[in-house]
């Protein structure tokens, strides 16, 4: 499993269609997830960190509100290679980011930008190379 990306070279000269990052963090500060303003925030320092380009604002919406375990902001950054987003849930702070971009990113640095805003005790790394 590669941890991280040190430079950015296009597709086609990597050979792999897209990069994907899937972060598990758990038990995040619960004030932070539930605020649009530190979400908000937080994707765009996120994208300008990552070196990408954001296509529009972000979009977020505090959705599955009539299952409580569940409930809380989703999130949809796009970007001009793919998209940013994630589901952030109210009742015990845990959040589901997904990082998906054509063009390389650095994984450590998106760990640090989700550390810096949302503040997870713990986070479970998946990083999978895309090609169909």
């Amino acid at each position: 499993m590669k941890t991280s990306m040190q430079e950015a070279p296009c597709c086609q000269q990597t050979g792999y269609w897209g990069y994907h990052l899937i972060l598990d963090c758990q038990a995040c500060n619960r004030k932070e997830i539930s605020s649009p303003e530190n979400l908000a925030a937080f994707v765009k320092t996120l994208v300008r960190e990552i070196d990408m380009v954001a296509y529009g604002e972000p979009m977020l919406e505090h959705f599955a509100t009539h299952d409580p375990s569940k409930g809380g902001f989703s999130l949809v950054q796009l970007i001009e290679t793919s998209s940013i987003t994630g589901h952030f849930v109210d009742k015990n702070g845990d959040a589901y980011l997904d990082v998906f971009s054509c063009k390389p990113f650095d994984i450590e640095t998106v760990k640090r930008v989700v550390t810096e805003y949302l503040h997870p005790q713990k986070i479970k790394t998946f990083y999978l190379t895309r090609q169909a």
